[in-house]
């Protein structure tokens, strides 16, 4: 059953394209995972510092797998969450 993550990122504006550019690089890296479905990445509209994550993978071990990538751990672990003031993440299973 495909595997859904919805996360709600926020930082300070100044952090804004750090982690904007940290967000897009991630997406491509994460598209080319074989058990990725989608990876989109928005700007909240009417949030400076506002970011939402819409993935899909085709599992839970695919969605595992991604946490464990290099590219997972420098651009997300590393770079992108030590600059959030604010992480909220939501795992569903898809109908």
């Amino acid at each position: 059953m495909a595997y859904a993550v919805v996360a709600h990122y926020r930082c300070e504006p100044d952090d804004d394209a750090t982690v904007r550019a940290a967000l897009l690089t991630a997406q491509e890296a994460t598209r080319a995972e074989p058990a990725n479905l989608l990876y989109e990445v928005h700007a909240v509209a009417d949030q400076p510092g506002g970011f939402l994550l819409y993935e899909r993978y085709v599992d839970v071990a695919g969605f595992e797998a991604h946490k464990a990538a290099e590219h997972f751990k420098e651009l997300i672990v590393q770079t992108v969450w030590p600059l959030l003031t604010d992480r909220t993440v939501t795992f569903a299973e898809v109908l």
